[in-house]
């Protein structure tokens, strides 16, 4: 990315970031970090977070905003007290990024209850973008940015919503035929999904969201699901792009100009891009919605 600070318009804002600690994440918070954002980073580890901190400040000055907020995303409580920790220390929020991800070869559970993939990859940034988003509309014009994949299209013709749970995903005979990758592939479609269904409740509050689909990226994702996932993701490096590259469209997202950026839509490579078929589906949208309420009120 070259960085030009001369038409850089995120100079200042504020910028909250999961998933900032490596890969995509970490990339965009460099890149952010240069141009001037204030930055704060939500992470599980502290001291990883801290060592984060540092090498922002290094690359923006020590004069930098660069705050932490600690969060395990695959506990709900864990997000609420985020949120809560965020809205009193920060009085604005310009731009929310939604980057954290995680991909789980059996199944878990999570204390609550929820499945692990899910909980991680939908639920937590829906409510996490739901606590934090009268804060945004405070701040005039504000951005939620989601990062989805080309992923989503591996959820077949939709969500299952029948089985939210993931027991099938994980049974035999499925656990031998992509279950897992499934599950994935179901929770990246319903990031599309929350996107465009929020893109809709947001017409006229100067709020935009948007996705992306980063590509291939060679990160440390999937490595610790076993040998077999380390082996794969080791080949499929061969063929990804740097985190550098994957994380270009989520800081043009982040730095456009306004009009540039369609509300509820998907990008890949800096261009708005036509998902699947069932990521356009509305009503299913509009009951990923309601479900996903029921499912954060506790």
């Amino acid at each position: 990315m070259e960085l030009n600070h001369s038409k850089s318009t995120v100079r200042g804002k504020n910028v909250i970031i999961t998933g900032a600690t490596s890969g995509i994440g970490f990339a965009a918070a460099k890149e952010l970090a240069k141009r001037g954002a204030n930055l704060g980073i939500v992470a599980r580890n502290r001291e990883k977070a801290n060592e984060v901190k540092s090498q922002l400040k290094a690359i923006a000055g020590e004069n930098a905003v660069v705050d932490v907020f600690l969060a395990d995303m695959a506990s709900l409580p864990s997000v609420r007290q985020a949120a809560a920790d965020i809205l009193e220390k920060w009085p604005k929020i310009d731009i929310l990024i939604n980057n954290a991800g995680a991909m789980y070869m059996t199944r878990k559970m999570t204390a609550g209850g929820v499945e692990m993939t899910w909980a991680v990859n939908h639920l937590s940034p829906f409510l996490f973008t739901n606590l934090l988003l009268d804060r945004l509309k405070e701040s005039g014009h504000a951005r939620v940015i989601t990062t989805a994949s080309h992923g989503h299209k591996m959820a077949g013709k939709g969500i299952r919503f029948d089985d939210l749970s993931a027991k099938g995903h994980y049974s035999f005979p499925q656990s031998l035929f992509g279950g897992a990758t499934r599950r994935y592939g179901e929770t990246k479609l319903a990031n599309i999904m929350f996107t465009a269904e929020l893109g809709r409740r947001l017409e006229g509050t100067g709020v935009k969201a948007s996705c992306y689909d980063p590509g291939l990226v060679a990160t440390n994702f999937n490595q610790d699901n076993g040998m077999l996932a380390r082996l794969t993701m080791a080949v499929m490096k061969r063929f990804s792009r740097t985190p550098e590259k994957g994380a270009e469209t989520l800081v043009w997202l982040a730095d456009s100009d306004e009009m540039n950026v369609s509300n509820g839509r998907y990008y890949r490579d800096m261009q708005r891009t036509i998902p699947s078929v069932p990521a356009q589906n509305e009503d299913a949208a509009k009951r990923l919605w309601t479900i996903s309420e029921e499912q954060t009120r506790q």
